[in-house]
């Protein structure tokens, strides 16, 4: 009984290597961890002893794993192997359940792990924080919070966002605004899924103090995988308009939502943009925007450095448009 557990033992301790993927350097090195993703010409791999790491593929003689990966040749298509194994350097092999095939790996474009239904609760999220001192003829101060957060269950995802304006000049306040929203979408299928969502802004300065909105309506998961994702949605939403010489306005509106980020050299730069664009039923010429667009930085797994853009427009035919753009630079942190 005893050489029978010694022997499963032994067993077990030699197969704990095989579990984990493996990458072969041309130098000779061999490094193991989890094939997160390929893009860009940059392998990451997630490492229990240093974090993500990103290897050119220039570097790479071969490669192993035994996870479920779809490898893609070119943009339009590619091929689920349940398991790839080393071959001669430059090449590596796709298992798929028939005839292994092997393949260059200068041939790869990109990598992806496939996504699992979601049975467990995901959560993921960044808050962002900015602020920008300037001592000139006028002095400016702007300080900014946003933060952005989901959470995936099953067919059920929630969506929370909000941001914090504040901005001085010559310790005069010229800014100052906070707006929070939080939406429900239910998945219908891998794609569909219909939303409800409930928003408030409010602003001290502006016209337009108070905005309120309820909407509903369905949406389209274009995907959502390693490299990013991308996401429409179009809505009808009734707002509430409040102005600050106490003059009130609602109405009904048609809208469009959109929700882009896209992972670039080996998860190290995010690129992003997602914003709404509303149009009031019945009035010709009203519409609102209200849109973000930037590039994020890691500098650590949780760390990042951002420069974004963003627009907020609510044209209503008259001389109290609000037009604003305002750009920032700061420090975040994701999870």
């Amino acid at each position: 009984m005893l050489s029978k557990t010694l022997l499963c033992l032994a067993v077990c301790t030699l197969s704990l290597p095989v579990l984990a993927d493996t990458v072969w350097l041309k130098n000779g090195d061999r490094l193991s961890g989890t094939i997160k993703l390929f893009d860009g010409g940059k392998l990451l791999l997630e490492t229990d002893y240093g974090g993500a790491i990103a290897i050119k593929l220039n570097k790479i003689a071969t490669l192993q794993s035994d996870q479920k990966l779809l490898i893609k040749q070119d943009a339009a298509s590619g091929e689920l192997a349940k398991a790839l194994q080393p071959a001669a350097e430059g090449q590596v092999t796709l298992v798929n359940g028939t005839a292994p095939k092997t393949i260059e790996l200068a041939s790869i474009e990109q990598i992806l792990r496939p996504k699992p239904f979601v049975q467990d609760l995901v959560w993921s999220g960044n808050v962002d924080l900015s602020l920008d001192y300037k001592n000139a003829e006028h002095t400016t101060e702007d300080y900014e919070v946003d933060f952005k957060t989901k959470a995936r269950h099953g067919d059920w995802r929630h969506i929370a966002e909000g941001s914090y304006n504040r901005e001085f000049r010559d310790d005069f306040m010229v800014t100052d605004n906070w707006d929070a929203e939080y939406a429900l979408d239910r998945f219908l299928d891998e794609h569909w899924f219909w939303q409800g969502r409930l928003a408030y802004k409010r602003d001290k300065i502006e016209d337009v103090s108070r905005q309120r909105t309820i909407g509903t309506g369905p949406g389209y998961q274009f995907w959502d995988n390693e490299l990013g994702a991308f996401s429409l949605g179009s809505l009808l939403n009734r707002s509430d308009y409040e102005y600050s010489n106490g003059n009130k306005e609602n109405f009904y509106s048609v809208g469009m939502k959109w929700d882009y980020n896209r992972y670039l050299l080996g998860k190290s730069v995010e690129l992003f943009t997602s914003g709404e664009l509303d149009k009031p039923l019945g009035a010709v010429a009203d519409y609102a925007l209200d849109a973000e667009a930037g590039l994020r930085y890691k500098v650590t797994d949780w760390a990042s450095l951002h420069v974004k853009a963003e627009k907020n427009l609510i044209s209503d035919g008259s001389d109290g448009d609000l037009d604003e753009t305002h750009y920032s630079i700061g420090f975040g942190i994701g999870w």
